[in-house]
């Protein structure tokens, strides 16, 4: 595991803390790397059902190291840039494969590649002094990075993401609530009690059923009416064989909180 950040677990709920606040946790290759690595391990881990992803210090992610990313990939040929590129996109990709759900924690400045990390991300949870920004205008490079373009519209309306990709400046806290890119925002010192809570209720809910919900809401960004509804019936219908839905049931005849996760 890479030192660019820290991998802990605690029952289902995994946390993933960026570890170079020094630099605002800025982004190296071997962040994406690792990153990468250990989302692939995830995909087929099924005891960890919700992992956090924050950053340690005054920051959640200041972006990708102006010397290690952008300094190291100056005057590079063709083939090593766009391995670079797929990298990163391959890191976001595994992020919205994984059958958890993945809270992003902005403890801080988020920018970047931090930003787009965060955007990969299912439920964001920002402290009120936090501020997002998707930087990559400003140094020379497309808005449209990391996925960035395709889910930016869809979470805030294509007239508000073509304002922040095409000048590339920070958004507070609030104003990224009210646009809907941020679902709680939280005073700092209750930051992390807050994004705790919120991993605890979902890491107790149904596993199966969390994990297809994430998976309709994406693929269903590529379908029209008539394909989501029939997809949307086979999983419903796949969901229905599973021990959560009768456990469900029974939980309501007894007058019980359900127990699910207790029947396999």
């Amino acid at each position: 595991m890479t030192g660019d950040f820290l991998y802990e677990v605690d029952g289902p709920i995994a946390r993933i803390t960026l570890n170079r606040p020094d630099v605002l946790n800025a982004l190296t290759v071997e962040t994406y790397t690792g990153l990468r690595d250990l989302f692939l391990r995830l995909k087929d881990d099924a005891t960890v059902r919700v992992v956090v992803l924050t950053g340690k210090g005054r920051a959640f992610c200041s972006g990708g190291d102006v010397r290690a990313i952008i300094g190291r990939l100056q005057g590079r040929p063709d083939e090593e840039l766009l391995a670079f590129t797929r990298l990163t996109c391959e890191v976001v990709l595994l992020m919205r494969q994984a059958p958890q759900i993945i809270i992003a924690s902005l403890n801080g400045v988020t920018a970047g590649g931090g930003a787009a990390l965060a955007l990969a991300s299912d439920l964001r949870v920002a402290a009120d002094t936090a501020r997002i920004a998707f930087l990559f205008v400003k140094v020379g490079l497309s808005g449209a990075d990391m996925g960035v373009a395709h889910i930016l519209p869809r979470l805030i309306g294509a007239g508000r993401a073509a304002e922040m990709l095409l000048r590339g400046e920070f958004v507070d806290a609030r104003t990224a609530e009210r646009w809907g890119l941020i679902h709680h925002v939280a005073a700092p010192h209750d930051l992390t009690a807050e994004t705790d809570a919120l991993a605890r209720s979902l890491a107790s809910g149904p596993r199966l059923a969390l994990a297809v919900t994430k998976t309709m809401i994406n693929r269903s960004l590529g379908f029209n009416l008539q394909e989501a509804l029939e997809a949307e019936a086979e999983v419903q219908a796949l969901c229905m064989k599973h021990p959560d839905f009768q456990e469900a049931y029974e939980a309501f005849l007894e007058k019980r909180p359900p127990r699910f996760g207790s029947r396999g």
